[in-house]
């Protein structure tokens, strides 16, 4: 959420600097976005978090009594705050979603020609279904290890090239290769592509027709821990509804605890390290092992509405242009077979989000004279389900795409105090950095490049599918040299809430948080969004990025 860094990264940070050069130092701020700064505080985002991280909201899960309060706690304040409603003519955009909730009495089993294995859900592997219908099987389907399962012209790799994955397992290892090599040359060197993330290889996978895929967990390219597997995977699993009802998806997608895979390697008289190796070379050929799999998915299939929810502060000149200030309301709901806490309340992720959009609707309608443009302050739904509720929004916008200038994406808040840099996920895709650093240099801190390219974490939130169709986005996190502090006190605690924390019932609120570092962010939040929305131009994307073409085409061929 360090990497080589590529030479479309140099390149877009040496035009950052020349523009940054170019203008005039934000040594001073209008005085009304000043005054609005001071509504910003530490009191309203703990306030607005104790609410929405308690036990009483259940965890946030789409589609339940604990997304129906946090629907009705976001439309009271925000008509408090003063926004009028942004979803036409009322305060929700519906979103189509089926829950289904696997029966963790599943088994999942591997023979070969020495005997089988039997492996238990849960602590040994996770799998699901996305297909609606009440149970699927995989009965003796022939395993075969198809390294990273990618396939990807532009970087010359077909790791299905010359097998018929029709019906068969495919196992695949987690990332890309250029992550394994740490080879600047292979794909994008130690920064993950979106052909390493988990939503892609199960998509390609059904493209090669594979009966089920499953991903070799690794925590290191991975980015997260077994217990993260674990707790996102378990219990209901949403997904958008479509007219096949997915049938079109392969029939079981899951995860393989590290050790397991070993195992299920060695029934095959194969080693899975140097088989991993052997992936990350374009002469790779995928490799039938000789085992098979088996497992059946009894399935409760419910139906439900989840909502994104939008409100608009309308411009004064050009209400027809927009600015989108987003963060997901919702989190991981309950457990109910876990032994003790039950409910993952989400408080980081993303209460504090949630809370800080609150927070910089409250200081955009302070303002004396509203911005040219509308702002709209956006709440999204299932983003820890696949980004869906972004995703649905992005296919069926209530503002148009071409006359959005662009969106500023909060997902989780510094909890850990000020610091005297910001990181931006996808540093140098955008020219929105160069707002960033223009109003980072008036607070004396430095904007740097994502510290852990390697993770993938631009494509794991809710900006990701605007930017798809595309909208330019900025997406920051967390800096690490704390002002008093240093930079490895900050990592360690960084380190421990992703271990501890991270996607788990234990992400609380704390009286250790300091929030006077995410007030420093909001500032910088909020002084970017309010330059672009009194401003005529469109930011676009940078030379060499994947969304520039879609933008340039949706611009008609203009910034």
């Amino acid at each position: 959420m360090n990497g080589t860094i590529s030479n479309k990264l140099v390149l877009a940070g040496v035009a950052l600097l020349i523009a940054v050069a170019a203008c005039a130092p934000a040594d001073r701020i209008d005085p009304g976005a000043e005054a609005a700064l001071a509504t910003i505080t530490t009191d309203d985002l703990v306030n607005h978090v104790l609410v929405l991280g308690s036990d009483e909201f259940e965890g946030r899960f789409p589609g339940t009594p604990g997304e129906q309060k946090t629907l009705e706690y976001l439309q009271a304040e925000a008509e408090r705050i003063g926004l009028q409603p942004g979803a036409g003519d009322g305060w929700f955009q519906e979103v189509q979603l089926v829950s289904i909730t696997a029966d963790p009495g599943m088994t999942l089993s591997f023979s070969g020609p020495e005997g089988t294995n039997e492996y238990a859900y849960g602590t040994e592997f996770m799998a699901w279904t996305t297909r609606v219908v009440e149970q699927v099987e995989v009965g003796d389907s022939e395993l075969i290890f198809v390294g990273y399962g990618t396939v990807a012209p532009e970087y010359g790799w077909n790791d299905y090239e010359g097998i018929d994955a029709s019906g068969k397992t495919v196992v695949m290892l987690v990332n890309d290769p250029g992550f394994a090599t740490q080879d600047p040359a292979l794909f994008n060197g130690r920064s993950m592509t979106y052909y390493g993330r988990w939503t892609y290889k199960y998509e390609e996978a059904a493209r090669q027709g594979a009966a089920a895929a499953l991903i070799i967990h690794d925590t290191e390219p991975a980015a997260y821990g077994w217990a993260t597997v674990e707790g996102s995977w378990s219990g209901p699993q949403l997904n958008m509804v479509s007219e096949d009802n997915n049938m079109g998806r392969v029939k079981v997608e899951g995860w393989l605890q590290l050790e397991v895979a070993r195992e299920v390697f060695a029934m095959a008289g194969l080693d899975l390290d140097e088989l991993s190796q052997q992936a990350s070379q374009g002469d790779f050929n995928a490799v039938p092992m000789g085992v098979t799999a088996s497992t059946a998915i009894r399935n409760t299939v419910e139906h439900s509405t989840s909502h994104n929810v939008l409100g608009i502060l309308p411009g004064s000149e050009r209400p027809d242009e927009y600015v989108i200030y987003m963060g997901h309301w919702d989190h991981l709901g309950m457990n109910p077979a876990l032994e003790g806490d039950q409910i993952f309340n989400g408080a980081a992720d993303n209460a504090s989000g949630t809370a800080a959009v609150l927070e910089l609707a409250e200081a955009f309608v302070s303002l004396e004279t509203r911005p040219k443009r509308s702002i709209v302050f956006w709440w999204t739904t299932a983003e820890e389900q696949g980004l869906l509720g972004s995703a649905y929004y992005a296919a069926n916008p209530i503002y148009p795409l071409e006359k959005t200038a662009g969106a500023i994406n909060i997902d989780g808040l510094n909890i850990y105090g000020p610091m005297r840099d910001i990181y931006v996920i996808g540093y140098g895709n955008s020219e929105l950095d160069e707002y960033l650093i223009e109003f980072a240099d008036w607070q004396n801190r430095e904007v740097k490049p994502d510290a852990e390219a390697e993770k993938g974490y631009f494509y794991r939130s809710d900006h990701f599918p605007l930017a798809k169709m595309g909208v330019p986005a900025l997406y920051t996190d967390v800096g690490d040299d704390h002002v008093e502090h240093g930079e490895a006190w900050t990592q360690q605690r960084k380190d421990e809430w992703t271990a501890r924390q991270y996607h788990q019932p234990s992400d609380e609120y704390s009286e250790d948080w300091d929030l006077t570092g995410a007030v420093d962010d909001l500032h910088l939040w909020f002084l970017v969004g309010y330059k672009l929305a009194n401003e005529s131009t469109f930011p676009s994307w940078n030379e060499g990025t994947e969304f520039k073409a879609i933008r340039d085409a949706m611009m008609g061929g203009t910034d």
